[in-house]
C-alpha cells in the first residue's frame, strides 16, 4: 500500500488542478442493450456475443459454456465484470470461462470494450466485458419465457420484480438442457470424437457404450436482487447468483466436467450529493467462487482407473470510487483491492494421486490499485484520460517462485465531432496484465511442472483509429488498431517443463459496422473483422511467426423486416474466410472458410405474449469456427496438424414463448 500513496497525492493534484467534463467517449466500447431479449438460442453468452460484435469469436468447447476472444486476445488477457465483480473460472482448460457465469437471459446490457481503455477493471490489458444484469423494478413485472430446439434443447425460466419507494426486489431463476447436437454430417459429440480416434492408440478417450448417447448438459441458475432505498440519498445494492452446472461434455477434451458450482454476491452503497463538489461515493463489495471437477467417468480410459482434477477458485475485492463536480465538471478517482486464490488436485479411483499431488498449489493473487479518469471538452474536441497503478503479489504454498509486480496503465481518448452526424476517434493506450497461477504454477498429472514460475507480466501498448457517420439513410462506424505485446505469455508445443513464456508480438486489424435504412421497415445490418498477428521471432527451436488465435476475415450481412409494431423478421448471413494463418508449430491447423443462412421471425401476439421462431444453419453446412492451439489440451493423435477440431451444430430450429405480465 505504501507504493500507492505517492500516486494518490499527484493524481488528486491533477484532477483538482483541471476543469472537466466526462462525456461518452465510443473508440473503447460497443454497447449491447436487451441481450436477453436477443439471445433466443440459448443461455450461453459466448454464442450471444460473437454473433452481436464483429471483434469477438467465439471458442466452441461444448453445447454450452463456451469461450470468447477479443480481437484474438483471450483468457487473462481480457477481464469480465459481471455487475461490477471480477469473475473467474477454476478450470485450467477453459470448461467455464467468466462468460459462462452468467445467462444470457439474465443480462440486460453489455459492454465490450476494445482495447487497453478501461482503467477500473484489474487486468483489462487487451479488452473487456461489463455485464449489467436486468434491475429489479418499482413497478410489479414478471416473465415467464419458454425455449424448445432441435437436439432435445429445452429451456424455462421465471422472473418477477416489483416493490415500492424503499425497497425493490427480483429474483429470477432459469433451467437448461440438451442432448448432443449433430453437424452437418449428421454425427454427434460423441460420434465426432470417435470418428477422430477409433482404432488408434488414443482410442481410450472416446466415450464408453453406455455415456456415448447421454445428454449434453443441464444447467440452472437462481439471481436473486434487492434495491433498498436508505434515504433520499442513499441507497443499498443486494445480490446473490447461483448457477448449477452438470455433466457437460466437451468431445475434444480429454475429461469432461462432473459439475460446476458457482456463486457470485455482491453489496455496493451510494450516497449521492455528498457536498456540492462531491457528487457521488460508491463502495462496493464482492465473492465468487466456483467448484469444478472435470474427470474421465465416461471415458473408456476410465477402466483403467478414473482420473479426476479437481479444481477451486474464489474472488473477493473491495472497490472504492468517488464522482466529483468540479464547476460543473466530473471526474472520478477510485481504489480496487482484490484478492484470488486458485487451488487444485488430482484423484485417481477416488483417491488423492501420488499421495496428493496438486495441479494448482493453494496460490494467491492479491492486488492493490488506484485509478482516475478525466474529460475535457475544447470546441468540437473531446479529450478523455485515464490512468491506473497496480501492485500485485503473487504466492503458492509449493517450492516454486512467489512473485510481486506493479504496473502504471494509462491512456488518452480523443473524439473530434466533424458535425451533427459524424466524427473521428483516436485511442492511445497502455495497460498490463499479470501471470496467472495455471501459466506460473500448473503441474500436470505425471508430475511435470507445466507453468513457468519466473513470467514477466505483459504489456500492450495501442492505439486505435476510426470515423464514425450517422445520416437518416444509413449508419457506418470503421476501427482500426494496432497493438504492440510486449512480454506476451505464450506457450509452446513439446515442452515438456516451463512450456510458458515471454514473447514480443504484435497484432493489427479493423472491424467495420454499419446500416442501411432502407425504408421504416426495412434495414440492412452489417459487420466485418479482419486481424493478423505476428510473434517478432520465432519460437526456440520453430520457424512459425504467425501468432495463434487469430480468426481469418469474418464477417456477417442481416436483412431485417418490420412487418408490424414489435414485430420482425431476419434473414443472415453469417461467412468466414479459409483459417489458413495459422501457428502450425503450436497447433493449430487449417480450418476450411464457411457462410451459413439463419433466419428468424419475432412475433408480437399481443402486449404480453411474444412468439420467436428460428433456423440457424439452414442448409445443414458442416463448418467449425475454433482452432486448435496447444494453449488448450485437445485430444490430438500427436502430429502437429492433427488435433482434433469440434464441429459447429448442423441445421437447429427453435422456438421461443415469451409471456410477461
Amino acid at each position: 500500500m505504501r507504493k500507492l500513496i505517492p500516486l494518490s497525492i499527484v493524481v488528486l493534484t491533477s484532477l483538482y488542478a483541471s476543469e472537466i467534463e466526462l462525456t461518452p467517449i465510443d473508440v473503447e466500447s460497443t454497447v449491447i442493450t436487451e441481450v436477453s431479449q436477443k439471445a433466443k438460442v440459448s443461455a450461453d453468452l459466448a454464442q450471444a456475443l460473437s454473433t452481436s460484435v464483429p471483434s469477438i469469436d467465439m471458442n466452441r468447447r461444448s453445447g454450452i459454456a463456451n469461450d470468447i476472444y477479443i480481437r484474438g486476445q483471450k483468457r487473462d488477457n481480457i477481464s469480465v465484470e459481471v455487475d461490477g465483480t471480477k469473475t473467474c473460472g477454476a478450470c485450467v482448460n477453459r470448461m467455464d470461462p467468466p462468460v459462462s457465469h452468467v445467462l444470457a437471459s439474465q443480462i440486460d446490457e453489455v459492454e465490450v470494450i476494445e482495447g487497453p481503455y478501461d482503467v477500473e477493471t484489474f487486468g483489462t490489458m487487451s479488452g473487456g466485458v461489463k455485464i449489467k444484469t436486468k434491475p429489479p423494478t418499482k413497478e410489479a413485472h414478471g416473465e415467464v419465457n419458454m425455449g424448445y430446439g432441435s437436439f432435445n434443447y429445452r429451456k424455462v425460466g421465471a422472473t418477477a420484480s416489483g416493490g415500492n419507494d424503499r425497497i425493490r426486489l427480483l429474483i429470477s431463476a432459469s433451467s437448461e438442457s440438451s442432448d448432443q447436437y449433430k453437424d452437418g454430417d449428421g454425427n454427434t459429440m460423441s460420434k465426432q470424437l470417435s470418428n477422430y480416434v477409433d482404432g488408434t492408440a488414443i482410442a481410450g478417450t472416446a466415450y464408453q457404450d453406455q455415456y456415448k448417447d447421454m445428454r449434453a448438459y443441464i444447467k440452472r441458475s437462481v439471481m436473486a436482487k434487492a434495491f433498498v432505498k436508505v434515504s433520499e440519498d442513499q441507497n443499498l445494492k443486494l445480490s446473490v447468483t447461483a448457477n448449477r452446472s452438470d455433466d457437460v461434455l466437451y468431445p475434444n477434451s480429454k475429461m469432461d466436467a462432473l459439475y460446476d458450482d458457482s456463486n457470485i454476491y455482491n453489496v455496493e452503497y451510494n450516497i449521492n450529493n455528498v457536498t456540492d463538489t462531491l457528487e457521488n461515493m460508491k463502495i462496493q463489495y464482492y465473492k465468487s467462487d466456483v467448484d469444478h471437477p472435470m474427470g474421465t467417468d465416461y471415458r473408456k480410459s476410465s477402466l483403467d482407473g478414473v482420473m479426476v482434477n479437481w479444481l477451486t477458485t474464489d474472488m473477493q475485492g473491495l472497490k472504492f470510487k468517488n464522482s466529483f463536480n468540479i464547476s460543473g465538471h466530473k471526474l472520478v478517482i477510485g481504489l480496487d483491492f482484490s484478492e484470488r486464490n486458485w487451488d487444485g488436485y488430482y484423484e485417481k479411483n477416488g483417491l488423492p494421486l501420488m499421495g496428493g499431488r496438486k495441479s494448482i498449489d493453494n496460490a494467491t493473487t492479491t492486488n492493490s490499485a488506484i485509478f482516475a479518469k478525466l474529460l475535457k471538452s475544447f470546441g468540437n474536441f473531446d479529450v478523455s484520460v485515464g490512468a491506473r497503478f497496480d501492485s500485485t503479489d503473487i504466492t503458492n504454498d509449493g517450492s516454486l517462485n512467489d512473485n510481486d509486480y506493479t504496473g502504471f496503465n494509462a491512456n488518452v481518448l480523443a473524439t473530434y465531432n466533424l458535425d451533427s452526424d459524424s466524427k473521428m476517434f483516436v485511442g492511445i493506450g497502455q495497460a498490463s496484465r499479470v501471470p496467472d497461477a495455471r501459466e506460473l504454477y500448473f503441474v500436470s498429472s505425471m508430475g511435470s511442472v507445466i507453468g513457468t514460475d519466473t513470467l514477466d507480466q505483459t504489456t500492450n501498448s495501442e492505439i486505435d483509429l476510426g470515423y464514425e457517420i450517422t445520416s437518416e439513410l444509413f449508419s457506418l462506424k470503421v476501427k482500426g488498431f494496432y497493438s504492440k505485446l510486449s512480454d506476451y505469455i505464450y506457450i509452446q508445443k513439446g515442452i515438456a517443463t516451463n512450456a510458458f513464456s515471454n514473447i514480443d508480438a504484435k497484432v493489427y486489424g479493423s472491424e467495420l459496422t454499419g446500416s442501411i435504412y432502407a425504408t421504416d421497415d426495412i434495414t440492412l445490418d452489417m459487420g466485418l473483422s479482419y486481424k493478423v498477428g505476428e510473434k517478432d521471432q520465432p519460437l526456440a527451436g520453430q520457424t512459425d511467426k504467425d501468432l495463434a488465435d487469430m480468426a481469418p476475415l469474418r464477417g456477417n450481412v442481416a436483412l431485417n423486416y418490420e412487418y408490424k409494431r414489435d414485430s420482425i423478421a431476419t434473414l443472415e448471413v453469417q461467412s468466414s474466410a479459409k483459417w489458413d494463418k495459422i501457428d502450425s508449430d503450436n497447433g493449430e491447423q487449417v480450418i476450411a472458410g464457411w457462410s451459413v443462412v439463419n433466419m428468424k421471425v419475432k412475433h408480437a401476439v399481443s402486449k404480453s405474449f411474444d412468439f420467436t421462431f428460428g433456423v440457424n444453419n439452414m442448409l445443414d453446412k458442416t463448418y467449425a469456427v475454433s482452432n486448435t492451439y496447444v494453449d488448450l489440451t485437445l485430444v490430438t493423435s500427436g502430429t502437429t496438424s492433427d488435433v482434433m477440431v469440434v464441429n459447429e451444430p448442423g441445421r437447429y430450429i427453435y422456438t421461443n414463448l415469451d409471456f410477461k405480465f
